[in-house]
């Protein structure tokens, strides 16, 4: 007995009461996606599953070491969404494949500042990375509970004995390294034996002084919204929905910019099905998963042709301007770290002195 699903022979296998959708003959299954938390919403999905009527598989990961890890040990999704400061790690592990960009609808929607980022090209019309969004890391602070540095934008309310207790990171290396180095003078892209022995001594003394460390936006909005922290370090998606619920939060800019991040989409070097694949990738493109993205999670998309509708009271509950690809320019993207091993492990070790 066959179904006929949108074209495609599949069949239904009943086990332990469940319902699993199989290939039939020359099909394939349907493809996984490989995300932060935010990104399997069923925007990035919709223009796939509208086009193949199937569902897409999706996990999650809270950082890019763990998800890289899961991968190492033989985890195979088809399509994943690490930032750019990760690609030299995953392309040298032999993770992910090129993308000819002559096959994604939506290639010529993403913003010009990001379509040439170092270390994306693969050769002529092809990369190893589609950028997706992009976005800030710096503090949110409670403006009422710490007026002092709204007004200072300093990033110093991390190390005030003032507030001990009532802080907290990121927990990726990614975000935390680069962050306290540049607090202290010092580029982690670029960094002496010195210089990393340094921000190692300035990680330790930071510790003592962390409520906790999360990356989780809703752990950070909710310790902010109830005063538990007065200040994180987080992802403008923190402040931009406690600024929506109208709380006394900013977003701080001091002087010498905030990082920028870029996150995006590459190809597992062995898709169940490459055609599939790159609809998925160009499905999280689509310009109703850019609205979505920019109205309703925070972070900017790639494909600026498609929040050109978007009100102006989105981008000031952001606190950014409508021109974002000269906004882009502004900031200091985050890059490869080097030595990656190495400083992830340290990482580790001195953040599990916090209780």
């Amino acid at each position: 007995m066959k179904w006929a699903l949108g074209g495609l022979v599949a069949a239904i296998l009943i086990i332990g009461g469940g319902w699993f959708l199989m290939p039939g003959p020359g099909g394939s299954k349907p493809p996984t996606l490989f995300q932060w938390q935010d990104y399997v919403d069923p925007h990035f999905t919709a223009a796939y599953e509208a086009a193949y009527h199937e569902k897409v598989g999706t996990s999650i990961f809270a950082d890019e070491d763990e998800a890289f890890s899961k991968m190492r040990a033989g985890f195979k999704p088809d399509v994943m969404g690490p930032c750019l400061y990760s690609l030299p790690r995953w392309k040298d592990a032999g993770l992910i494949q090129p993308i000819d960009t002559s096959k994604l609808k939506n290639w010529n929607k993403i913003a010009p500042a990001l379509r040439n980022l170092p270390g994306m090209s693969a050769g002529p019309g092809k990369v190893w990375f589609v950028p997706h969004y992009w976005g800030n890391t710096s503090l949110t602070i409670r403006t009422d509970l710490a007026p002092e540095y709204a007004k200072s934008q300093s990033w110093d309310i991390l190390f005030d004995p003032k507030y001990k207790g009532r802080v907290s990171v990121l927990d990726g290396a990614d975000d935390v390294v680069p962050f306290i180095a540049h607090m202290i003078g010092i580029d982690a892209y670029h960094m002496s034996e010195a210089d990393w022995v340094k921000v190692q001594a300035k990680l330790r003394e930071l510790v003592p002084q962390l409520r906790f460390v999360s990356a989780d936006n809703t752990a950070l909005a909710q310790g902010l919204a109830s005063g538990e922290i007065v200040a994180a370090m987080s992802w403008r998606t923190t402040f931009a929905s406690l600024n929506r619920e109208h709380k006394p939060v900013a977003y701080l800019t001091p002087p010498g910019g905030i990082f920028t991040y870029v996150c995006g989409l590459v190809m597992h070097k062995d898709p169940s099905n490459e055609e599939k694949a790159l609809a998925l990738i160009d499905s999280g493109l689509a310009d109703d998963a850019a609205r979505y993205m920019i109205t309703t999670i925070g972070d900017e998309p790639a494909n600026i042709e498609a929040v050109k509708n978007v009100p102006d009271s989105v981008f000031q509950a952001l606190n950014v301007p409508r021109d974002l690809e000269t906004f882009l320019k502004g900031g200091i993207f985050q890059q490869p770290l080097p030595n990656k091993e190495k400083i992830v492990s340290a990482w580790t070790e001195i953040r599990s002195g916090l209780h």
